[in-house]
Formats: C-alpha cells, sequence, structure tokens
C-alpha cells in the first residue's frame, strides 16, 4: 500500500484518537501536496465541531445572562416560564450531537475512500 494513501487516510481517521494534532503534524512534515491536501480537509472538518461548540456556548452564555433580571431569581407562584428560552440549549445540544455524528461519519468515509 502506498504511504501516501496511508498518511492521507490517517488524517481523516485521527478524528477518533488525536483530532487535530496529527492532521498539523502530517500537514508540516510531509512534502507531498495530495497528503496536504488531505490533512487540511480533515483538520477543517475537525475544527467544525470545535468552532459550533465554541460559538454556541458564547450564545448560551449570552442567552442566561440577559433571560433573568434579578428580581426573577425569587420565583413566585403562578409565574409563568419561557419555554421558548428554555429550550434553545436543548436545541441547541441536537444539533450539536447530529453535526458532531455528521462529520464523525463523513471523516470514515473519506479515509476509506483515500485507502481504495
Amino acid at each position: 500500500m502506498d504511504n501516501r494513501r496511508v498518511l492521507s487516510a490517517l488524517c481523516y481517521f485521527s478524528i477518533l484518537f488525536t483530532p487535530f494534532l496529527l492532521p498539523i503534524i502530517i500537514y508540516f512534515i510531509t512534502p507531498d501536496a495530495e497528503v496536504k491536501h488531505h490533512a487540511k480537509r480533515s483538520l477543517l472538518s475537525h475544527a467544525i465541531p470545535v468552532a459550533l461548540g465554541i460559538v454556541g456556548f458564547i450564545i448560551l452564555m449570552v442567552l442566561s445572562l440577559t433571560m433573568y433580571s434579578p428580581s426573577d431569581f425569587s420565583i413566585q407562584p403562578g409565574t409563568s416560564v419561557d419555554f421558548f428560552a428554555a429550550s434553545i440549549p436543548l436545541l441547541f445540544l441536537i444539533v450539536y450531537g447530529v453535526l458532531s455524528i455528521a462529520v464523525l461519519i463523513w471523516n470514515i468515509i473519506q479515509g476509506i475512500k483515500v485507502l481504495q
């Protein structure tokens, strides 16, 4: 088997064990343009869930700070709850989970394609 194929496939399969480290190392060490191309693609695909997680964390923190006023901390009988605002974290977790699984499957498929 060709070393270029193995290194390119390892970049994609690294999502299972070292998502950022291995593609970065391979990108800077190898002189082959094809392997660098696959290392860059795999690194970008590994960064998608991390970027979404950071953006989601910032959005959820801003929402949590703006959702309540200081007088809301005492729960009064008969107060209503904004279910849309309360469901945003759950919706984000569902979207994040689906996207993470899709990226994982995409990386495995790309790794298998490179090996064939």
